[in-house]
């Protein structure tokens, strides 16, 4: 978003962080469902259960040493591209934001079906990068390992920002984010596998889907490596 200049005043940086901190808690709703962005203000919140999913390059840093800029581009364009058309591929998705590397969604899933469309799109993510590292080696440039994270559990809704200056966000807060962020992290680095996921994930799983995943007792966590069968096939058609 493009920002409008505005002097900073002081005085009115006392009176805005005076209003916040001075909010009434029953501002704060305890709803089942997500609400309209055009509800929340700069003094309202809502809690609601959501899944969220995290999506994060490992070793970044190793990609800036090995390739310049342009190439660096054309890795970040593509990855980041159809993570997020995956995701907006999702009519429960309500929320995507990349942070650098990484690409996120918060999504609502109050049916057992919604969570186990939510652990198809970390399939369909893991057998994209499969492909994408498979276009890449055939253009000599370095493939890329991702960590997918995944959890559902109460989210706190805000819309955070600089009131008056045309620049705010949704913001989700809680533990099913942070949460979603450290299994991220941990996938494809601490543990093997590129798809970790909570265990309020798991016991909203299929018997089939919970197949594929196997408990972690050191993280307390399930990890996996599914794929998206017609995706796969491709891969196996063209990259093998």
């Amino acid at each position: 978003m493009e920002t409008k200049y505005i002097k900073y005043n002081f005085e009115k940086s006392l009176e805005r962080l005076d209003n916040i901190i001075e909010e009434s808690d029953n501002n704060f709703e305890e709803v089942n469902y997500i609400p309209s962005r055009d509800k929340l203000t700069f003094t309202n919140g809502y809690y609601v259960n959501v899944s969220s999913l995290f999506v994060d390059i490992r070793d970044s840093s190793s990609l800036t040493n090995s390739h310049k800029r342009p190439t660096l581009a054309k890795i970040y364009r593509s990855y980041i591209s159809e993570v997020v058309a995956i995701l907006n591929g999702d009519s429960n998705c309500v929320e995507i934001n990349i942070v650098g590397d990484c690409v996120s969604g918060i999504f609502k899933t109050p049916l057992q079906s919604d969570i186990i469309k939510l652990a198809d799109n970390a399939s369909k993510i893991n057998t994209l990068i499969k492909i994408l590292n498979c276009k890449l080696s055939k253009k000599n440039i370095t493939p890329i390992k991702i960590g997918i994270g995944m959890c559902y559990g109460r989210a706190l809704m805000i819309k955070a920002g600089y009131k008056g200056s045309e620049i705010n966000e949704i913001v989700w807060m809680g533990n099913v984010v942070n949460n979603a962020s450290k299994l991220g992290n941990i996938a494809n680095n601490q543990i093997n596998n590129p798809i970790v996921i909570s265990n309020s994930i798991y016991n909203n799983l299929n018997k089939k889907i919970k197949g594929f995943y196997t408990y972690n007792y050191s993280y307390k966590c399930y990890e996996g490596n599914t794929v998206w069968i017609d995706m796969n096939q491709w891969y196996n058609d063209n990259c093998k």
